[in-house]
């Protein structure tokens, strides 16, 4: 996008807001229509409730699926329930199976009721397929809808069958392979249907099909997906029957929002599965004030080290200065290990049963960091006080370092063993923990090396 379409583009959305701020919806309709759709919908997640359904209803029908189809759930409830009752079953009629499903799932029971009553039996049938499946299963966010073929097919036929699905399907890029009993026993590409000689039978040259399991986690399966750079990843039961498709587009979503989730609770907060503008300010402070309560609590073991100690701190006045150096280069230390090993188990590098491998990895990487630290550290302290004070602070940070790192690389897979959120055993507990660990190591060096 050149320079000027960018300044085109600002000076429609700042005409757009004051002709909703007027109510002059006649100058909006004729505004939104010249935006694209990224940035009609980036308008709409800034809007109140009112102006939203507002704008929304000011859409064309094609457009309006479009933006709707990108909305995340929560602002898609609370858009349907501020629009008449025939633009929400247009709307729900129109979303496919796997979409309306996230729907669902943040409407209130009653509403969601009503709007599956108003569905054909072929959209029933496909949505309640879905919603049988566990909330955090790949099975409640694979499509249904997708064409497949048979190995004894042609591939004119093959071809063919995918003209006469191409407004129904999710994608018609992949072709999960299945036999007489549904059994998924390869898939073809539909470049490779396009250069194959149309007399060729598909299972001449079909491959291998990687699948996935519907019962398996969502993000499981998302990165399975991404992983092995396919457009279309199929979903099967037990028995290896074909049950949808789990395509690229929807694997980046459930990534995305996985890593938004472990972001947000690496940093002590509840993601807020929104976005940030259009959250009410009383739901930001919820995600927030959880955690500052628990931390606030873990706190008060630092307080408490701190009293024990009050003594020497008394003796050696000098000791206070460097608290917050020691505790500071404590907690991120840990923090890195974690955020780290965390990745890791997302990725998949790293599992459960890997965390003795993890311990003594973690061991050697915080004594050589708190080597590095603690010599600088020497150095510094025993320049500006003395050698003595070089020493504790040198070997505290060394110590604090190691314990740091070593207890950050096992919390989270000691998380995913009790099978709790990884995210939530690093960053905010491992600070509260090396904060009160680090102050007891270093007041029992210092009493060793300065003989108080």
């Amino acid at each position: 996008m050149n320079p000027e379409d960018t300044i085109e583009i600002d000076d429609t959305l700042e005409a757009l807001k004051q002709a909703l701020n007027r109510d002059d919806l006649a100058a909006a309709g004729g505004l939104v229509a010249r935006l694209p759709i990224s940035k009609t919908l980036d308008e709409l997640e800034r809007l109140n409730d009112r102006d939203r359904a507002v704008l929304y209803r000011l859409l064309d029908k094609e457009r309006a699926l479009a933006v709707f189809e990108r909305l995340d759930p929560t602002l898609q409830s609370e858009l349907i329930q501020g629009l008449q009752d025939s633009d929400v079953a247009e709307v729900f009629d129109n979303l496919s199976p796997d979409d309306r499903v996230g729907l669902l799932d943040e409407l209130p029971s009653v509403v969601a009721r009503r709007l599956l009553l108003g569905l054909s039996s072929r959209e029933r049938a496909l949505t309640d397929a879905i919603l049988g499946y566990g909330q955090g299963s790949i099975g409640r966010s694979m499509s249904p809808e997708f064409i497949s073929a048979h190995p004894w097919t042609t591939v004119d036929q093959a071809l063919e069958k995918v003209r006469r699905g191409l407004d129904d399907a999710e994608t018609i890029y992949t072709l999960p392979v299945t036999d007489a009993g549904r059994t998924l026993v390869g898939i073809i590409s539909l470049r490779d249907l396009l250069r194959a000689d149309p007399l060729k039978t598909v299972g001449e040259i079909m491959v291998d099909a990687e699948s996935v399991r519907a019962t398996v986690d969502e993000e499981t399966a998302a990165r399975r997906c991404a992983d092995l750079q396919v457009l279309a990843l199929p979903v099967v039961d037990t028995e290896n029957r074909l049950l949808g498709i789990l395509t690229v587009d929807d694997a980046l979503r459930i990534i995305e929002a996985a890593e938004s989730e472990d972001a947000a609770r690496s940093g002590g907060t509840e993601p807020l599965r929104r976005p940030y503008l259009s959250t009410p300010i009383w739901e930001i402070v919820k995600s927030r004030v959880v955690w500052l309560l628990v931390l606030a609590v873990g706190a008060t073991l630092t307080v408490r080290v701190l009293h024990e100690f009050e003594a020497t701190l008394a003796e050696v006045v000098v000791l206070t200065s460097f608290i917050p150096l020691l505790i500071g280069t404590g907690g991120n230390t840990g923090n890195q290990a974690a955020t780290t090993v965390t990745r890791a188990l997302a990725l998949g590098d790293v599992r459960t049963r890997d965390i003795l491998r993890v311990f003594a990895r973690e061991i050697r990487v915080g004594a050589m960091l708190g080597l590095l630290l603690g010599a600088l550290g020497f150095v510094i302290a025993a320049l500006i006080y003395s050698p003595d004070i070089g020493w504790v602070i040198g070997l505290t940070l060394g110590g604090v370092c190691t314990m740091a790192a070593t207890v950050g690389g096992i919390m989270p897979l000691l998380g995913k063993a009790i099978k709790a959120d990884p995210a939530v055993f690093s960053n905010p507990f491992i600070t509260t923990f090396v904060d009160a660990a680090g102050l007891i190591l270093y007041f029992l060096i210092a009493k060793a090396v300065l003989g108080i």
